[in-house]
């Protein structure tokens, strides 16, 4: 049995944007250019002071304020802007929709797992089965696609599991081998593991809290570790990679990399951690969104 280090924590940001920035952050907002607009929406962990003067804020072209929980709210729109839009990332395209929520369609943090999901693929040199489990709009299913994968994309959400179907079109990939399901994840892994049907490469990103189409609720510490044991019930007995992020909930990047070291100790190869960022364009700043846990074989 591998034991388990202790490991180096890293921090990645996504570089190579083009349609998206982070303008500024501070007093729990942040400020962010999303293709032709700029948006303003809450970010609670941006608990400084604000780098750019008022007056840059208050030209924000929509403004989501918030009216319950963490996510929930409504714009307000400074000037006519477009209901839906496009913004691109080396090829892979996503909608953007304005909607009762802060969150708009893509997380542009993610952007540094679609370049590592995509290079795992093309670097295995054989055909690839993946998995997406929670695939929310698809741009990691589209990220593996691109790179050769056929993709089965699990998302308890029917509107979800539609706008990713609409950005793998979007990105040219219309044809790609996708397989489509709104599903309960866990019911899901189960029926694939009695049925011996096994991937080479899995993708999670789990909500901190959740329902499935059948009511099922799903909490990220109560349920995470069942989630994991399922996946490993699923690895094909030459598995490539497995890619986890953790969203909103209060841990260290530890937690997460220690959860996913159970399944893969006996597998070998390199499993990294840390949080995924972005860095403000005015003061450089340093905001992080997510937890990473990434496994690849040797």
């Amino acid at each position: 049995m591998k034991p388990y280090t202790i490991p180096s924590l890293q921090l990645l940001t996504a570089r190579d944007w083009q349609d998206y920035e982070l303008l500024d952050s501070g007093g729990g907002e942040a400020l962010e250019r999303v293709g032709p607009y700029v948006l303003l929406r809450p970010e609670p962990q941006a608990i400084w002071v604000k780098g750019l003067p008022e007056d840059a804020w208050k030209a924000a072209d929509a403004v989501m304020v918030p009216t319950r929980g963490e996510d929930g709210g409504y714009w307000t729109f400074n000037k006519p802007i477009e209901e839906q839009w496009v913004i691109d990332y080396k090829g892979l395209k996503s909608e953007i929709r304005l909607s009762n929520s802060r969150h708009i369609g893509v997380f542009p943090e993610q952007a540094t797992q679609w370049d590592w999901i995509e290079a795992q693929v093309r670097g295995a040199k054989r055909p690839l089965k993946v998995i997406n489990l929670f695939g929310y709009t698809g741009m990691a299913t589209a990220a593996a696609a691109r790179a050769g994968a056929q993709v089965t994309h699990v998302d308890a959400s029917k509107h979800a599991v539609g706008w990713a179907s609409d950005n793998l079109a979007l990105s040219g990939l219309g044809d790609a081998p996708v397989r489509w399901l709104v599903e309960d994840a866990r019911k899901y892994l189960r029926r694939e593991a009695k049925r011996k049907s096994f991937y080479d490469g899995l993708i999670l990103d789990p909500p901190k809290f959740g329902r499935g189409p059948s009511g099922r609720v799903w909490d990220y510490f109560e349920d995470i570790a069942d989630l994991l044991k399922l996946c490993r019930r699923v690895l094909s007995p030459h598995p490539r990679f497995i890619c986890l992020t953790s969203y909103a909930i209060q841990a260290s990047a530890l937690v997460p990399h220690q959860a996913l070291f159970e399944i893969v100790k006996d597998l070998g190869g390199q499993l990294t951690c840390g949080e995924l960022v972005t860095v403000e364009k005015s003061r450089n700043r340093v905001l992080s969104h997510a937890l990473f846990t990434r496994w690849q074989s040797d």
